[in-house]
């Protein structure tokens, strides 16, 4: 848990995937965020935060149903959304925090 708030806190954006891997949905948001990652680059950090095997971190952030994504910047949550999302929506997101 430590690590992840350290990369949270940075100054790039951190979109982080809250999944479970028996969760359709969060299969089909995988490679979405591959996309994304290519896009945005070095500008923002894409994180995967498996509920199942750290149920801490979505106790924490109030997560209840998979996948949520959170938009951290500078260790505030300036988005969040629960369910599927399409790269460019994603993308457009980021690039409006960076």
């Amino acid at each position: 848990m430590s690590r992840f708030q350290e990369l949270i806190k940075s100054g790039k954006p951190v979109l982080v995937d809250f999944y479970a891997t028996w969760c359709g949905p969060c299969k089909a948001q995988a490679p979405i965020l591959e996309q994304v990652a290519e896009r945005v680059g070095e500008t923002a950090h894409i994180l995967k935060v498996d509920v199942d095997n750290n149920p801490q971190a979505a106790s924490v952030y109030g997560v209840r149903a998979v996948p949520t994504l959170i938009l951290f910047r500078n260790g505030e949550i300036v988005w969040r959304h629960s369910g599927v999302m399409g790269a460019a929506e994603l993308e457009q997101l980021i690039r409006s925090h960076s």
